[in-house]
């Protein structure tokens, strides 16, 4: 079992690195970032870049794995990805990892800048976004879709070869998003607003025959042991908690506090 740190980016920059550096130090093995453009847009929150704090991570840790969690692939350019995932690799010396799903909230982060919000558009957007990236990871692409089209080749190749691990998101309890992370390197279990216990866990991965060393990447419940955990299936825990009140000294000392096993 290995332990992550999940970062909302609506903290100062500085302040949110430093986090990063907390948690390395204090020994999680993973930091990640939210990935939003606006974040419940009535709050009034000031977001941040996820990609431009990894950058900095990286350059201020040297041992815990850095992504996002989760990027909403379908409202980027895949090889605007590609480049960042492989520049995000370098910089940490092969320390890149790239969550992925459908996004939410639809209406702030699609619609509100002229995009399709319809999830099964959005779903299509994903699985041919996540073709084109894979392909520009490895190699040249020469790729004709209903989405994309693509015939170039990017470099360089990043460090982690053939490319850095890609995990997919999905919330319980719906199949395709699970199906859809099957034919990547892990899945990101979700349940709306409630963390999944490992009995739901279990349920949810039932069925799946799942792929050698592909990561069940689970949030971590209070109270609830890892072991119980791992028997589900997790092979990560990632606690985090939302933006309110004081919530960055509450984060802060979550991170302090280490890993609960």
């Amino acid at each position: 079992m290995r332990f992550a740190i999940n970062l909302p980016p609506f903290a100062p920059p500085a302040t949110l690195v430093a986090l990063a550096v907390d948690a390395e130090q204090a020994g999680w093995d993973g930091v990640f970032f939210w990935d939003h453009m606006t974040w419940e847009p009535e709050l009034r929150l000031d977001v941040h870049d996820p990609w431009v704090l990894l950058g900095a991570a990286a350059t201020s840790t040297e041992r815990v794995l850095l992504g996002t969690m989760v990027t909403p692939l379908a409202r980027r350019r895949p090889w605007k990805v590609a480049k960042e995932l492989t520049t995000l690799d370098h910089l940490s010396g092969g320390r890149a990892v790239l969550g992925v799903g459908l996004g939410a909230p639809a209406d702030a982060e699609f619609e509100a800048f002229g995009e399709r919000g319809e999830a099964r558009h959005r779903a299509a957007v994903l699985d041919e976004g996540l073709t084109v990236l894979d392909g520009l990871l490895r190699g040249p692409v020469d790729h004709d879709g209903k989405h994309f089209t693509v015939r170039t080749e990017m470099l360089p190749r990043p460090v982690q070869q053939p490319r850095p691990p890609i995990w997919v998101a999905g919330e319980s309890p719906h199949r395709r998003p699970l199906e859809r992370a099957v034919g990547w390197d892990g899945f990101v279990p979700l349940s709306g607003t409630e963390t999944l216990t490992p009995d739901s866990l279990a349920a949810y991965l039932d069925g799946i025959e799942r792929p050698p060393a592909w990561d069940v990447v689970a949030l971590h419940a209070d109270g609830i042991p890892a072991d119980e955990y791992a028997s589900a299936g997790a092979t990560w825990l990632v606690e985090g908690i939302g933006p309110d009140g004081d919530w960055i000294d509450t984060l802060r000392a979550v991170i302090r506090r280490g890993p609960r096993t």
